[in-house]
């Protein structure tokens, strides 16, 4: 099976605990094992340490496949595969003893450079931080976090006088969660709790440089970090207005509303609403294909990709995540007093969906970025 059928067959047990997943607001361990041990957290890690290294459309299509069924869940999916994603730009050692020596391996974290680090007489670093949104921290086995190193007091920058941001990485058992921080609207069963190291030492190179070329030279390796990221975290989005459209579907057939001769599936209200959304969600994803592909091409011939095909790929990342909303949000209204129940499935998508937006990789001013790099201008921020 390739990866999206392997998401699909996870499908039915995900929506089974989707509820007891939000209450308890984290992803069951046994259901994390389960899906590492079928392979859908190695999407990104390169072949020769045990992975897939998959297209990145198949990414995109197996991370909307498990969000339909679970928002939460396709978010920890998401985020532990592209954490893996860092294997390719590890030392090879570190990346065999963490992926191909333990294939079932789980790894999640954090990006955002807020830890300190400095450097030891080894060669290696103590890093101090503390992270929010540490997602799917519960069942990894590896977390990471963003730092800068700091000498004298002050960032240590590169020949280009930049401050660069290190993927730093720690086993599990030595990362603080904080339960209890993560107190939020939607995706609660991500459990993305505060994660914290105090003066944790890391070895020598057991870290990735953000920003910089992969070690692995492949076409997967040279899509952008962020650009796959802001894919993955809109892959989440789509799914969350797949699940939305599906119950809604359901429910239009069933409701005949108070004070009415005719089901909900009978208004004409209702039928323009059901088409716009379908045109919303399929759109977004026909032209997510279209860029992906554009991009692969690219990555294949030219062995880089430019900044405006970089640019496409956010666009596309951006449009899924507020094109979700859009037709979730639809949804939500059309199927009137039944969609505020906490049994329906409704009022869960709702509160998911208006979640991602926020992330900082599909948020509106990527939309000012983008369009700086169509006008011409230097958009001045990493894409």
């Amino acid at each position: 099976m390739n990866a999206l059928e392997i998401a699909q067959s996870f499908q039915p047990q995900i929506r089974e605990r989707s509820d007891a997943i939000e209450s308890n607001q984290r992803m069951p361990a046994d259901l994390a094992n389960s899906m590492a041990d079928a392979g859908l957290f190695r999407m990104l890690v390169p072949e020769v340490y045990g992975g897939s290294e998959v297209h990145p459309q198949d990414f995109f299509d197996a991370l909307v496949a498990t969000s339909q069924a679970d928002g939460a869940v396709g978010w920890v999916h998401m985020i532990a595969s592209t954490t893996a994603l860092m294997s390719a730009s590890l030392p090879e050692h570190h990346a065999r003893a963490m992926y191909l020596d333990d294939p079932n391996t789980i790894t999640v974290g954090v990006t955002a450079p807020i830890g300190r680090a400095k450097e030891t007489e080894g060669g290696g670093l103590q890093v101090t931080g503390r992270w929010p949104f540490g997602s799917g921290s519960q069942v990894a086995k590896w977390i990471c976090g963003g730092c800068m190193i700091e000498e004298n007091g002050e960032l240590r920058k590169n020949d280009r006088g930049v401050a660069e941001s290190l993927l730093v990485f720690f086993p599990a058992d030595e990362v603080t969660i904080h339960d209890g921080t993560w107190q939020t609207s939607g995706l609660r069963g991500t459990g993305s709790h505060d994660i914290e190291v105090v003066q944790a030492s890391v070895p020598e190179g057991r870290w990735a440089v953000l920003g910089k070329r992969a070690r692995i030279d492949t076409p997967l390796y040279r899509f952008p970090t962020l650009g796959l990221l802001a894919l993955g975290v809109s892959a989440v989005s789509i799914g969350i207005a797949r699940c939305a459209l599906e119950e809604f579907m359901a429910l239009a057939t069933d409701k005949t509303p108070t004070g009415s001769a005719r089901s909900l599936a009978n208004r004409p209200s209702v039928q323009k609403d059901v088409s716009q959304c379908v045109a919303l969600i399929e759109s977004a994803q026909a032209f997510t294909r279209q860029v992906i592909d554009e991009a692969w091409q690219t990555a294949i011939a030219e062995g880089r990709l430019s900044t405006t095909v970089k640019a496409r790929l956010r666009l596309a990342a951006t449009n899924n995540a507020w094109s979700a909303v859009e037709a979730v949000d639809k949804l939500y209204h059309a199927g009137g007093g039944t969609s505020i129940y906490l049994e329906s499935r409704l009022q869960r998508c709702f509160r998911d969906v208006h979640v991602p937006t926020q992330h900082i990789m599909v948020a509106q001013p990527t939309l000012e970025v983008v369009g700086k790099v169509q006008l011409g201008i230097d958009p001045k921020q990493p894409l």
